[in-house]
């Protein structure tokens, strides 16, 4: 009964979409009006047209036109002081600035309608508009029209030829080109290397009188040559080839039992058994780094060919699409893995993934078939046979339902192909809890169903998405034009939702890479119970961290989360696989700097190799208690309140506890300057590196809360990016998913601190995240510098370091307080604990040290903030 819910409020959430996209789609209907254009021959006109190129990745150009129109000369001056949504108003406004043409102005962009004013016997109309050169076109702006350069060579010809007020008094015209190199023409009024203006001029069109020949630099014009080169493509097959082929090794590895590293162990004992069920694993994460490349290629030869003959291949497209994204599904196997792979073969574990099976087939295949009924039938839903628009004839109302239903069941099965891998990945590898396989093994039918129809949600919510960009893009391009008795509106709703799957196929697919982390983290969470189990065999070795192979795993899951969401701030994708491999590669240059001057391995082979458990963590943390009590004590006997102990017994104690540390360290006598407090904390609250990680992930996640927010508003901020979000399908979309990723980052950032947390170098946990910053900071390093030499903005890759050095530093301080949790109960809190664990070890340089990073944060977001 709860799917039969499930699945009206599912269907009901649909037809009010439906309505919603249908309804509103009305036709689109241009009017001719009798303008009596030589009236505004008495009108006054001044221009201006502004290029904005620094900090920017597409150069930004903007209008600015002023008209007097003399209300005694035209009669419909004073209809432009009507109400905005008046058919009087509209038709004023458009015989005034686009005349019986709108279709050569309905890519620029408005913050507002023009602004109107009535003086006397003048009414005066300030008109705005703003266009982004992002692709080699024409490009028409408020009076200005911007042509593409036609040959190799020639340069970009910005004219003045407005499609109304040709006969009109042109004041003024002047243009701010911002360090363009370019050559004007006409008789100017002034003229400097940045600025031109004309006086008195008419506008006649390039070149014979106002007009400009613009020429871009190097970095402008690669970012418009991008999409046509094989750079970008190159640069995304690189980096899956780089993340295809770690999977590929941590697979390999997997496939191989665990080896012990324990120093005295019987080599033929070092070998034994795979405790963790790691060569399970192996063969998904080794499916799926062959398929996601596939896949990737397939949607890069797609994109090229839909570029060049989109039309004929619709129809094709769609239903590979439907069949890969069931594939994908299917051999996912989401029913193996969990409890029922973790007992016996008995009959009741057979029969447990026999109805799992039963369930993810059923529901996928209904999916697959009815998107493939639409496509093979579209007769069924008066659509044509290659699924595309026939001119002039728009779509109806179960045209609509068909297009609808064939996009919301392809992107459903490639969100169910993700879920059911991100499942098998996490239960194979022990990260789902033990309730949740449970239930997933006794009502798998039930459970499919809510996964399905949360899924069915999210498509929805994708397709109202794209339905109300559509909604402003329409709004956009019909502006000032009555929209009553055409198809033309629905002509474009059908074309948006005849390509709405493979737009957000797309889109999903760039956010696969969650898999292969979670591969990585299932991977390494195998292999850590391979080693707990296999060191309990082995007298009483603790190792500090992950083995040498799972340090690659720990590395390239830094790289995919933390290094790689940094990636997209720098310049363009053709960077990323060379950032993935940068980071990875810094990383283990601090774990060699860490080999060396990280505590535990400047305190000898002994005391950090054999920790026989819990009873000798107890022991070094009362000896770390002892040896604060005695500092502190020692502090007020230098005072004047000994209280009856003398500094020399309060020394000698110090001495015994100094005593006690060079014992455990096989006699050998570590640096004077690492003490029993050093050697506790740099140990951690957990006794094997696992837990840390786990501890330090969720602190670094609840501390990057905030910070994902203000990234995430900074980049809407943005001039393109806020424009952008009212227009382009997978804007919203990707908001949402921004924060998950910026939480991951801070959560796999987190991971690898602790992880490492005895590895790292350093004596304060403020150091040992400034080392793993380190490793992200370099590649980050080289991609400001780029940025810079491109003139590109780096500010926001400046404050994502400076904001994961931040969180990183807080959550290692509360890991040290989390060390010494035992002696929460002496103080009245959490921060009063930290203050005392410091205390001893600068806290007054510690906050100073925070104090800054939040300076430093504050003031990159203020000048983001105002930046023009």
């Amino acid at each position: 009964m709860t799917g039969v819910r499930w699945w009206r409020l599912l269907s009901l959430a649909v037809l009010a979409v439906i309505w919603w996209g249908c309804g509103t789609a009305e036709a689109l209907q241009i009017n001719h009006d009798d303008c009596q254009e030589d009236r505004l021959n008495a009108s006054t006109v001044d221009a201006a047209i502004r290029f904005h190129q620094h900090g920017r990745t597409f150069v930004e150009v903007f209008s600015n036109m002023t008209v007097e129109v003399p209300a005694r000369e035209w009669r419909m001056a004073n209809q432009l002081t009507f109400s905005e949504e008046s058919t009087d108003y509209q038709k004023a406004m458009r015989c005034l600035l686009r005349g019986p043409n709108n279709t050569r102005l309905n890519k620029e962009l408005r913050d507002s309608n023009p602004v109107v004013t009535a003086s006397g016997d003048k009414v005066r109309v300030q008109y705005d508009s703003t266009i982004w050169i992002n692709a080699h076109k024409d490009y028409w702006l408020g009076p200005w029209e911007i042509k593409k350069p036609s040959k190799k060579g020639e340069k970009w010809k910005v004219g003045l030829q407005p499609p109304t007020l040709q006969g009109a008094h042109w004041r003024s015209v002047k243009a701010q080109l911002d360090g363009l190199e370019f050559r004007h023409y006409g008789q100017t009024s002034f003229a400097s290397k940045a600025k031109v203006e004309w006086t008195n001029q008419r506008p006649r069109g390039c070149p014979d009188n106002v007009c400009i020949e613009v020429d871009l630099p190097w970095p402008r014009s690669l970012v418009l040559t991008w999409d046509q080169s094989f750079l970008k493509p190159a640069g995304i097959a690189t980096w899956w080839v780089l993340a295809s082929s770690v999977l590929v090794l941590a697979a390999h590895r997997a496939r191989r039992p665990y080896a012990s590293r324990a120093p005295g162990t019987p080599a033929s004992s070092r070998r034994v058994r795979d405790f963790g069920g790691g060569q399970g694993l192996a063969q998904p994460v080794l499916r799926w780094a062959l398929l996601s490349g596939a896949v990737a290629l397939a949607l890069l030869l797609f994109i090229r060919e839909r570029e060049q003959a989109a039309d004929p291949l619709l129809r094709r497209h769609m239903l590979i699409c439907i069949a890969a994204g069931l594939t994908l599904t299917l051999v996912a196997h989401p029913w193996h893995g969990g409890a029922s792979s973790r007992v016996q073969k008995s009959g009741g574990s057979r029969s447990h993934r026999r109805r799992q099976a039963y369930a993810v087939i059923g529901f996928a295949s209904v999916a697959a078939a009815t998107g493939t009924l639409v496509i093979l039938g579209h007769g069924l839903f008066h659509l044509p046979v290659g699924l595309v628009i026939e001119k002039p004839h728009a779509p109806d109302l179960r045209g609509k339902l068909g297009y609808m239903l064939m996009g919301l069941t392809t992107v459903w099965l490639w969100l169910a192909a993700m879920v059911a891998w991100a499942w098998r990945f996490a239960c194979e590898g022990g990260l789902v809890p033990a309730r949740w396989t449970r239930k997933w093994d006794k009502r798998p039918v039930l459970w499919v169903t809510v996964v399905s129809a949360l899924l069915g949600l999210v498509a929805g919510c994708l397709l109202w998405s794209l339905l109300w960009t559509a909604g402003n893009q329409w709004k956009r391009y019909t502006w000032l034009i009555d929209q009553h008795g055409s198809s033309a509106r629905g002509n474009y709703l059908g074309g948006m939702l005849a390509n709405f799957a493979f737009t957000e196929l797309t889109w999903i697919f760039t956010y696969s890479w969650f898999l292969a982390g979670i591969a990585l983290l299932a991977l390494l969470k195998l292999h850590f119970t391979a080693q707990r189990a296999q060191v309990s065999h082995a007298m009483d070795y603790i190792p500090l961290g992950p083995d040498k192979p799972d340090l690659l795993l720990v590395a390239a899951l830094f790289s995919l989360t933390a290094g790689m969401r940094g990636a997209a701030f720098a310049s363009n994708n053709a960077q990323w696989g060379i950032w993935f491999v940068l980071n990875i590669l810094c990383l283990f240059a601090v774990l060699a700097a860490g080999r060396r001057w990280s505590v535990l391995s400047r305190t000898g082979h002994l005391f950090h190799m054999h920790r026989p458990g819990a009873n000798k963590q107890s022991e070094l943390m009362e000896k770390a208690h002892q040896y604060r009590n005695l500092n502190h004590q020692l502090k007020l006997a230098d005072q004047g309140h000994a209280n009856g102990v003398t500094c020399e017994q309060l020394e000698e104690q110090l001495r015994g506890l100094r005593r006690w540390l060079v014992e455990r360290c096989l006699k050998k006598n570590p640096p004077s300057q690492i003490s029993i407090l050093d050697v506790a904390l740099a140990w951690g609250p957990e006794t094997h590196w696992w837990p840390n990680a786990l501890r330090a992930a969720r602190l670094a996640f609840c501390f990057g809360v905030p910070a994902s927010i203000t990234l995430l508003y900074l980049e809407s901020n943005n001039l393109y990016n806020g424009q952008q979000l009212r227009l382009e399908p997978t804007a919203v979309p990707s908001l949402f998913a921004g924060f998950i990723t910026f939480q991951a980052a801070w959560a796999g950032a987190g991971f690898v601190l602790g992880a490492l947390w005895r590895l790292l170098p350093g004596r304060q946990s403020a150091v040992r995240a400034w080392s793993l910053t380190f490793a992200y900071a370099m590649p980050a390093a080289l991609a400001g510098l780029f940025t810079k030499f491109s003139d590109s903005n780096p500010t926001m890759l400046l404050l994502y370091s400076i904001v994961m050095l931040s969180i990183l530093t807080l959550t290692g301080l509360w890991m040290d307080t989390s060390t010494l949790r035992d002696e929460r109960l002496y103080w009245p809190s959490g921060f009063a604990l930290l203050v005392s664990i410091h205390r001893l070890r600068g806290l007054s340089g510690q906050f100073a040290y925070l104090l800054a990073q939040l300076v430093a944060i504050v003031g990159i977001v203020g000048g983001v903030i105002k930046l023009p």
